[in-house]
């Protein structure tokens, strides 16, 4: 990739105007390659790492993370012949992506896809405590008693199960909601916690990952990350 002006790159990446991105890099508050920025310079989006206030920016525009709205029944998979739907029919057909983790076939809800490797690796390791909010649909509201031991822990074939927040999301008599804070992605983990202590689930949602949330997206929709979204999800990653 060629290289180009910095003030061009930043207000590609969300900065406002060239003269508002020139005004950031004159106040000193622009760093390439760990060096302080000067009016003038030049960038390689896709080699030189660019930083504003100490955050490193994705000046790259092959770098593309989009937020889908996975449908219930859907395989988390781009392709798969064993499966009876999988993503391809959902994704963008100009642009090469994949997803970020998994999503049960029959659980539902936000889903990322990325073509940053380092991005989807710290977003997917645990060591990184990216937090995955889920609304569950129960049979009846939680008791006191079940939330805490969804925080305490819950023990499962393949170890301890812990979420960082779990509580009621109200609920009627015959139906209630728990909503769970997740940093694991264990096979299912989710459901099976909620079996082990008598809450089968009905319905699965995941509904956030780290600052990203799932919002007005309908079943089956995508939108790609603004600026905005993007510079606090590489945050949230310590990239």
């Amino acid at each position: 990739m060629p290289e180009e002006r910095l003030q061009r790159s930043l207000a590609r990446a969300g900065f406002g105007s060239r003269r508002a991105c020139e005004e950031l890099i004159v106040a000193g508050r622009v760093q390439i390659n760990g060096k302080p920025a000067t009016l003038g310079d030049r960038v390689d989006p896709s080699k030189d790492e660019v930083r504003v206030d100490g955050a490193r920016i994705n000046v790259d525009p092959a770098l593309r993370t989009f937020a889908l709205h996975k449908p219930r029944g859907v395989t988390t998979t781009m392709r798969d012949a064993h499966a009876e739907r999988d993503l391809t029919h959902l994704l963008p057909k100009s642009v090469h992506v994949f997803p970020v983790g998994r999503l049960d076939r029959d659980t539902e809800g936000l889903l990322l896809l990325t073509n940053d490797g380092e991005l989807a690796h710290r977003l997917t390791h645990p060591r990184f405590e990216i937090q995955k909010e889920y609304l569950a649909e129960i049979d009846r509201p939680p008791s006191n008693r079940q939330l805490s031991r969804l925080k305490r822990g819950v023990e499962l074939e393949d170890g301890i199960a812990r979420a960082i927040e779990a509580r009621s999301a109200g609920g009627t008599k015959g139906r209630g909601g728990v909503r769970l804070v997740m940093v694991e992605g264990r096979k299912r983990e989710v459901r099976r916690m909620l079996d082990a202590i008598g809450l089968p689930v009905r319905r699965l949602v995941r509904v956030r990952i780290g600052p990203i949330r799932l919002g007005r997206l309908r079943a089956g929709e995508l939108r790609e990350l603004d600026a905005e979204d993007e510079r606090a999800l590489y945050r949230a990653a310590g990239l």
